[in-house]
């Protein structure tokens, strides 16, 4: 099996999240060989590790983004997390070719509704309208391969109070862990 590294962009998975952290633990289950870095309990300061992360991206061949949609994009630990270890001489330019090769699958979960997200729902965009553009040029800059995207949606953080909406909840994330499995296995 190939190295699996999963970055965990949530920025408080163990007391914010019920699906985040199903699907990881799910795909832990399924898959124990995988790396899983959880970012908020690694790095609470934001002070990442820069050479520890870039180790570990270097043995990984498959490169797994989970995390929450937060205003429309990644989680900002994730974020500064892809600042610090995609650096040049690093993963572009001069010299910069260490991510060349290896595989990015991005798998993320939605609060809203899928239907929010339609050219013809309340946003006008589509979540591949919002997060592809900054995906794909990432991985083309960094000469990676970018894989279909994971998500599911309609998993807001408020229907775990309801006993059935909470069930509704685990059955998607136990179906979104089963997906990302299979795009992992298939990469």
């Amino acid at each position: 099996m190939k190295k699996v590294l999963i970055v965990s962009g949530h920025s408080n998975i163990q007391h914010d999240s019920v699906v985040n952290s199903l699907i990881l633990k799910q795909v832990k289950q399924a898959l124990p060989q995988v790396e899983i870095d959880l970012l908020c309990e690694l790095y609470p300061d934001f002070k990442i590790d820069v050479a520890a992360e870039q180790a570990k991206v270097l043995e990984a061949d498959i490169i797994v983004f989970q995390f929450p949609l937060y205003w429309f994009a990644k989680p900002s630990i994730l974020q500064r997390w892809e600042e610090e270890v995609f650096l040049h001489g690093f993963s572009h330019g001069c010299n910069g070719d260490k991510l060349k090769g290896k595989k990015l699958i991005v798998s993320f979960t939605v609060g809203a509704p899928g239907e929010v997200y339609s050219r013809e729902g309340g946003l006008g965009y589509t979540l591949e309208d919002l997060l592809l553009p900054v995906s794909r040029s990432t991985a083309g800059f960094v000469g990676m391969t970018l894989e279909p995207f994971i998500y599911t949606t309609g998993v807001s953080y408020a229907l775990r109070s309801d006993e059935a909406q909470a069930k509704q909840l685990e059955e998607k994330a136990l179906l979104h862990a089963q997906r990302l499995v299979e795009a992992i296995e298939k990469a």
